[in-house]
């Protein structure tokens, strides 16, 4: 009789143990570990294979011709082009690399509430009019669905109109409330829907194992087993995933291995707008971004999202700068703001919204050492507009000349955008794309980008001032700010005395 073996694995990190500890030793967690019995099974084939090698060592190899039992050669497998399958949303195409890939597995992530089960639900829904599609929801009932299904409302450009209700030849919308994975495999082999959505992949229950739901071993057993359907029965899988409190897809690191694309869905609870962001894609590119909005019918999509991240250049203030940030395939213009202030304290205060913090003490410490701002005694505050998080090193530039108008309270030109990353020594160094991030800018009006020398570019319909330090930059940024302040100050005055 086999024996059984016991194995402590960790339900943060997904780290295996053979002895039981109070922290996690990988990921320092306390109280993560958990007991799962597992019975020695059959000797792979690897090792039935080495038995055989070594009960014939000693014969003639040359005895067998080498041949192939079950590989392919590359061009012996069939390149013939695969349509995708359109999700009904272009912002949700644009983000699994020009739309659904048949018998892909698609992981989405994001805080509760942030809207995850209403875009599946509404892409179900569109998805429904043209292809058979099976949502199982594990952690609500039939009717609950149904009632969110109404109140939501799914129609063509934005018109709310009542659920679809395809006919049997175009496709239909089926509802599965379950977590048996069991069962929900043999309604896959029964129904062989083109996509099914699973919400979600943590609320699902193998019979063959002995854990919890939400466990490590269930969620990857769950997943494992889920993929072989789908790759057998070529069906896209849409499975919910739960997030930790670190902002991480909760369960084992392997998760987001075995699926083809990963993407979260962040968003801030006091906005509207909401963010579909590609970390992991097999089929397109990775960290593109799609954009929506939370409305009263769901969710909608903002097809032109430097609207909602661009503030009013009719009211231009102190302290603000424009950037063209690229997320992605993406250029997207935002507005960045900053504040420069006297601190109460011993130490100065600097924080941060949508810019990485490290990338701003960075910044303010090339501005103190190589342009002369003595920021080592003020109180530095950097937003972007609309919360957007630009990390990449684009963005520097922004910051730098935002900055500075804060503290010399000059107004920057609203029509101009600042492109290029701040090095160490006061450069302005060349990033990638400035030719997309350029005409991306001119669509939207503006007249004057500031660009690190050097750049490549062409005929983009704007003037475009190449600089080579930050202080130049600075200089050219601010040049006929003090004019226009005066001359905004003599007309405020003029109507006072009028």
């Amino acid at each position: 009789m086999p024996k059984v073996r016991s194995t402590f694995v960790c339900n943060e990190c997904g780290a295996e143990f053979s002895q039981h500890f109070g922290r996690c030793p990988s990921c320092s967690t306390w109280n993560s570990l958990e007991e799962q019995v597992s019975r020695p099974s059959a000797p792979p084939a690897a090792a039935q294979m080495t038995r055989l090698r070594g009960a014939t060592k000693g014969r003639s190899q040359s005895d067998s011709p080498a041949r192939a039992i079950a590989s392919l050669k590359l061009n012996e497998i069939s390149d013939t082009a695969q349509d995708r399958l359109g999700s009904g949303y272009v912002e949700l195409d644009r983000v699994l690399g020009g739309g659904i890939v048949p018998g892909s597995l698609v992981l989405i992530g994001g805080d509760p509430g942030i809207g995850k089960s209403t875009l599946l639900l509404q892409t179900a829904n569109r998805l429904a009019t043209k292809y058979r599609t099976l949502y199982v929801c594990a952690e609500e009932s039939g009717r609950q669905v149904k009632l969110r299904a109404q109140r939501l409302g799914v129609g063509k450009q934005g018109e709310a109109t009542e659920l679809l209700e395809p006919s049997e030849e175009q496709g239909s919308l089926h509802l599965l409330p379950e977590i048996d994975l069991d069962t929900i495999l043999a309604e896959l082999e029964s129904l062989k829907p083109r996509v099914a959505i699973i919400d979600s992949i943590q609320a699902l229950y193998y019979s063959a194992l002995t854990s919890a739901p939400g466990s490590v071993s269930q969620v990857r057993e769950c997943t494992s087993v889920l993929m072989q359907v789908a790759k057998r029965q070529n069906i896209t899988l849409f499975i919910v995933g739960h997030v930790t409190k670190e902002g991480a897809i909760a369960g084992p690191k392997v998760l987001e291995h075995l699926v083809d694309t990963v993407l979260y869905f962040e968003g801030d609870r006091f906005a509207s707008h909401r963010l579909l962001r590609s970390v992991k894609n097999r089929f397109g590119a990775t960290h593109e971004i799609g954009v929506f909005e939370m409305v009263d019918q769901g969710l909608q999509e903002v097809l032109n999202p430097s609207e909602l991240f661009l503030g009013s250049r009719e009211e231009a203030a102190t302290g603000t700068a424009t950037i063209v940030a690229c997320e992605g395939t993406r250029p997207i213009v935002v507005e960045l703001q900053a504040l420069v202030s006297a601190t109460s304290y011993s130490s100065p205060r600097r924080s941060t919204t949508g810019i990485e913090y490290n990338r701003l003490l960075q910044i303010l410490a090339v501005l103190e050492k190589r342009v002369g701002i003595p920021l080592s005694k003020l109180d530095a505050y950097v937003a972007s507009s609309g919360g957007l998080n630009v990390g990449e090193p684009a963005a520097d530039l922004g910051v730098a000349v935002a900055v500075a108008a804060s503290f010399r309270d000059r107004i920057v030109d609203p029509y101009t955008v600042l492109i290029g990353e701040v090095g160490l020594g006061g450069q302005v160094r060349p990033v990638s794309q400035t030719e997309l991030r350029l005409k991306e800018a001119a669509k939207l009006g503006f007249k004057k980008a500031i660009v690190p020398k050097g750049a490549s570019y062409g005929d983009v319909g704007m003037e475009v001032i190449p600089v080579s330090r930050v202080l130049d930059a600075i200089s050219v940024a601010l040049a006929g700010s003090r004019a226009r302040q005066q001359e905004e100050h003599e007309i405020e005055r003029e109507d006072v005395v009028e």
